[in-house]
């Protein structure tokens, strides 16, 4: 059994650093255009370059998306930006239009392609055919169950990576090529302006009463027919490896720091753990637990056991659920007192229970006690947004640790 890329999604460089400090083998990010995510920071060309050479001098990957599904006028300008995102030495692009797709392998023939999941890749006859073409890696549709991904891995060329997602949104749409977006606000989520309907709430309305909305579902609340539980296949770990699964991809771009940081910290304990471990083919409950401290809706497996049914959408509501709050980020630490210099991010107090989150340990538990200001002065709370404050700490951390509070 390899040990398969830990792949995460990089919205700004702040984000990328944290992914890649708990634990991403590579990022995948966008520029400020030809990219599925145009709510997201997103990089410039100087910022590219800047976190390619980061990346780089961490020993890792980093990927740029192109996979809008590209109109005539989305072609202008992309063989000059192609051009710029090879020489920055760029590991890859990510393509889901032909089109686009033509224009990389004319102008930069060496760039590595990986097609994208808004591809529909479902078979193994597609992955042969990207292949064939020139293609060095394909996101599998999220529509395919273990078996089907296990065959398309058994049947195509060895040299042809797999990568497929394990964590985070579903679409409600095929593969994401969604027109439903468009069609009621005018935002096309194939160029990357999602106005996500499908987490809206519905009533039904009939032609000949237009002013009477019934509710879909008997409820007063409505129902959000549309909204999918979001993906979470760190149980099948052990078996997505065994079937030879080259990269693991976390959904992502438009979430938090803190978000990026859990949910890479717990696959990369998982597949480690998986890969240590291969007489293990069911993992301990700790790492489902510890993906519950996120905001998130409820977790679905998704089609990875065979087709969906109602019980992976969310029908009563849209929102998120939140059991954590992010309070702060270690910036220094003093190991003769014991003192971390802390960044706040959310209010905690004295008193509080709080957990601190360490690369590659899991985290720990203690009191927040002993506060104080820049100055040295007693501290109550940490109410201002990104002030720094002193805390005594029970056991040694380190820069970019997390911590993070249990909602009451």
């Amino acid at each position: 059994m390899k040990k398969p890329e830990l792949l995460a999604p990089a919205g700004n460089f702040e984000k990328l650093k944290y992914a890649l400090h708990y634990g991403a083998d590579a990022v995948y990010c966008a520029g400020k255009e030809f990219g599925l995510r145009a709510k997201a920071d997103n990089f410039d060309q100087l910022g590219l370059k800047e976190a390619a050479a980061y990346v780089h001098a961490k020993g890792k990957k980093i990927y740029v998306t192109l996979n809008i599904i590209a109109h005539n006028d989305d072609l202008k300008g992309l063989p000059d930006y192609v051009k710029e995102l090879a020489a920055m030495e760029i590991d890859g692009v990510i393509v889901a239009d032909p089109g686009v797709f033509s224009v990389v392998r004319e102008v930069a023939p060496d760039l590595k392609i990986s097609i994208s999941t808004q591809a529909n890749n479902t078979n193994y006859r597609s992955v042969a055919f990207w292949h064939a073409q020139g293609a060095k890696r394909v996101v599998l549709a999220r529509e395919l169950g273990l078996a089907e991904i296990t065959e398309i891995k058994e049947k195509v060329s060895s040299e042809m990576e797999i990568e497929t997602f394990v964590h985070g949104a579903m679409c409600i749409s095929y593969s994401g090529r969604c027109l439903l977006s468009h069609y009621m606000t005018g935002r096309d989520s194939n160029k990357g302006d999602c106005a996500q309907p499908c987490r809206w709430k519905y009533h039904l309305v009939e032609e000949t009463r237009p002013n009477e909305a019934f509710s879909i579902e008997d409820d007063s609340t409505g129902s959000f027919i549309f909204n999918s539980k979001d993906l979470c296949l760190v149980n099948e770990i052990p078996s997505l490896m065994a079937a030879g699964v080259d990269s693991f991809k976390i959904e992502g771009r438009m979430k938090s720091l803190y978000y990026v940081a859990t949910v890479v910290s717990t696959y990369r304990s998982a597949i480690d753990y998986a890969y240590d471990h291969p007489e293990v083919h069911v993992l301990d409950e700790h790492y489902f637990e510890e993906l519950t401290k996120v905001s998130h809706r409820n977790y679905t497996t998704g089609f990875y056991r065979g087709k969906t049914s109602s019980e992976d959408q969310n029908y009563g509501t849209s929102s998120y659920t939140r059991n954590y709050d992010f309070v702060g980020l270690v910036l220094s630490y003093d190991e003769k007192t014991g003192i971390a210099v802390i960044e706040q991010r959310n209010k905690i107090s004295q008193g509080d229970t709080i957990e601190i989150m360490i690369p590659q340990k899991g985290f720990f538990t203690q009191k927040a006690a002993h506060m104080t200001d820049a100055l040295g002065n007693p501290l109550e709370s940490t109410p201002h947004p990104k002030m720094i404050y002193n805390l005594k700490m029970d056991a040694p951390v380190s820069p970019m640790d997390i911590v993070r509070k249990q909602e009451i």
